[in-house]
């Protein structure tokens, strides 16, 4: 997943930088709503013992 969201930052850079408003907000908007699951995903999986930090 977090390689999707590399992938969305780079085309949203690619398109503001070429003018395409339009692509690049919706691939920034799409990185932004991959890292908050991330987030989520990971805070759910240390309050519930999926990650053990020793």
């Amino acid at each position: 997943m977090i390689k999707w969201i590399f992938i969305l930052l780079i085309v949203a850079a690619i398109a503001s930088l070429l003018g395409f408003r339009g692509v690049a907000g919706v691939a920034a908007t799409g990185a932004k709503l991959l890292i908050f699951v991330v987030l989520i995903v990971l805070l759910l999986a240390l309050i519930f013992g999926g990650i053990v930090i020793a």
